[in-house]
């Protein structure tokens, strides 16, 4: 298991026929591999780090020994398992009933928070070929919605991204939801 120290690491599972996603995109704070501790043996997806990254491997018997003897550790962790938990039920739902605009807009604000945590002469650098795998659509659609919300300010994209998370958080709020959510 792993836990991330700085920086921020992808998460990308690939198919024997050449398909692959990023499943995942984790920031400072973030444990991944850990189902290690729960007893998954195989891996199912590749980790790889974007940008500088500070990474600290976690051995199986320590972490084991840690969540039953840490209060503080093991609440850290379930923090973490809950929230992933709950983003991958929130991607899935977004996969499934939202276009891909509206994906492409909660990706962005992903990467709001990435450049947020980031050094400002670390510019992020993103090819709409990755905003493509994480969307789940093709470059060119992502290349079409970019250079719209270009043209709403919602992105700046000229030797690094830089997002307006103000602005997509707007235009995600004034779009109907496409799941309803009983209160």
């Amino acid at each position: 298991m792993f836990y991330i120290q700085s920086g921020t690491v992808k998460l990308t599972v690939a198919a024997t026929r050449r398909k692959k996603a990023i499943i995942a995109v984790l920031l400072r704070g973030s444990f991944f591999g850990e189902g290690c501790p729960g007893g998954q043996s195989l891996r199912i997806c590749t980790a790889r780090s974007i940008g500088q990254s500070n990474i600290t491997r976690l051995q199986k018997k320590s972490t084991i020994r840690m969540l039953k003897q840490d209060p503080h550790f093991a609440k850290l962790f379930v923090a973490f398992l809950l929230a992933r938990v709950i983003r991958v039920e929130e991607d899935l739902v977004d996969q499934f009933f939202n276009f891909s605009e509206k994906r492409l807009a909660r990706v962005l604000l992903l990467f709001g928070q990435i450049i947020t945590e980031s050094k400002p002469e670390h510019p992020l650098k993103v090819s709409q070929a990755i905003l493509a795998e994480m969307v789940g659509t093709t470059r060119e659609r992502v290349s079409k919605f970019m250079n719209a919300f270009k043209r709403k300010a919602f992105v700046q994209y000229n030797g690094g991204l830089q997002i307006n998370s103000a602005l997509i958080i707007g235009f995600l709020q004034s779009r109907p939801m496409s799941v309803l959510t009983k209160t």
